[in-house]
C-alpha cells in the first residue's frame, strides 16, 4: 500500500487536581472551548467535550503525528494556565497527573457520544470514582498505585 491511512478516535478522561470541583457551570463552557482550540490548533479534530466539576470527557480523533500523550500534556498544561490567567477561580487551577485514554471504533462512536453527552444524568447516579473504576475493569487495566506508577518496587 503506498499510502498510509488512519482514524484513531480518542475517549479521553482526566480530573482536576486532588479532584477538587473546581469547574462550576459558569466556567464550564469556557474551559471547554479553550481545550476544543487546544485539540483543533494541534490537528485534532473535536466531537464533544463534556464534564462535571472534578472531571472532564473528551472525543477527538487523534493527530497521527502526534502521541497520545503528547497530545494530552498540551491540552492540560494550556487549559490550565489558560484558566489560571481568566481569574475565573479564587483558587489555583490544575489538572491531575494522570488520565485515561481509549480508543473508540467507528461502530461505538454514536454510544461514546451519548454518554458524553449525558454526563450530568449519568453522574446522578454515580461518582467519578465508580466510573472509573468501572472504567479500569472494563478495559482489562491495572490500577497502579503510586509507587509502581513511579516505577518503584515494593
Amino acid at each position: 500500500m503506498s499510502h498510509s491511512y488512519n482514524k484513531i478516535w480518542l475517549h479521553v478522561v482526566f480530573g482536576t487536581k486532588y479532584r477538587n470541583t473546581l469547574i462550576s457551570p459558569s466556567v464550564e463552557k469556557p474551559i471547554h472551548e479553550y481545550m476544543r482550540k487546544q485539540l483543533q490548533d494541534n490537528g485534532c479534530p473535536v466531537r464533544i467535550i463534556n464534564g462535571m466539576p472534578d472531571h472532564v470527557h473528551l472525543l477527538f480523533l487523534q493527530n497521527h503525528k502526534m502521541s497520545v500523550a503528547d497530545i494530552i500534556k498540551q491540552v492540560k498544561g494550556s487549559s490550565s494556565h489558560w484558566v489560571n490567567q481568566q481569574d475565573f477561580l479564587s483558587e489555583k487551577f490544575a489538572w491531575q497527573t494522570g488520565y485515561g485514554a481509549f480508543s473508540v471504533s467507528e461502530s461505538q462512536l454514536e454510544k461514546v457520544y451519548q454518554y458524553i453527552s449525558n454526563q450530568k444524568a449519568h453522574h446522578a447516579k454515580k461518582t467519578f470514582t465508580e466510573e472509573y473504576e468501572e472504567f479500569i475493569a472494563a478495559h482489562g487495566l491495572i490500577k497502579l498505585n503510586d509507587e509502581e506508577a513511579n516505577g518503584k518496587e515494593h
